[in-house]
């Protein structure tokens, strides 16, 4: 059956709840979702992360990416880029590169920040830029969702933004719900259209 996969990162929270919103989103077009996380990353050379988390959503494999019918990605700012535990997990995908595994799937991409002009902009595009070596065609958030034109938070035409506050504390705004919700949907409405061709 096919699903789409909504990959995330979060380390204080405000990722794993925008993933919540896009996946309702996805949800609304009655096509599978799929949450996965990644683990943080170390600077031992050792495992020092459980197979399984203890608790939300399970870790990420190279089959669930490899298979996923199109894939929302979201990471929290870290100087402008994507967070490292997604990129490590994003490195690792050399296999999919080279069987054209994920090419013509459609993906799009969401985070957070703690400050307004916190690097959303380039955190979105530094998360574009894999995805579109891996032959993924990438939808963002169209200004025909009036959000866009209204919020005085987050939110961006390259994908859905939150800004969580210098303590992680500030909850996700209604217009931050909204598009998070329309950019899942219109990644579903695609996926699906591209799933009947």
């Amino acid at each position: 059956m096919s699903y789409i996969l909504v990959l995330y990162y979060s380390r204080y929270g405000s990722v794993k709840q925008m993933a919540q919103h896009v996946a309702r989103g996805i949800e609304s077009m009655n096509i599978e979702t799929k949450i996965r996380t990644v683990p943080p990353v170390s600077p031992t050379t050792e495992a020092s992360e459980p197979a399984v988390p203890d608790s939300g959503a399970p870790y990420v494999t190279i089959d669930d990416l490899k298979n996923c019918a199109g894939l929302a990605l979201g990471s929290p700012t870290r100087f402008g880029n994507m967070a490292a535990p997604l990129k490590y997990f994003i490195d690792q995908t050399s296999s999919l590169w080279v069987g054209n595994n994920l090419v013509n799937k459609p993906a799009t991409v969401f985070s957070s920040t703690a400050s307004l002009h916190g690097g959303q902009e380039t955190t979105l595009i530094s998360m574009m830029l894999p995805l579109f070596h891996l032959g993924f065609i990438l939808l963002g958030v169209p200004y025909s969702e009036n959000e866009l034109n209204t919020t005085h938070t987050g939110g961006t035409p390259y994908g859905t933004t939150h800004v969580a506050g210098p303590n992680s504390k500030n909850p996700i705004s209604e217009d931050e719900q909204h598009l998070c919700y329309a950019q899942g949907k219109r990644l579903a409405e695609i996926t699906l259209r591209m799933i009947k061709n």
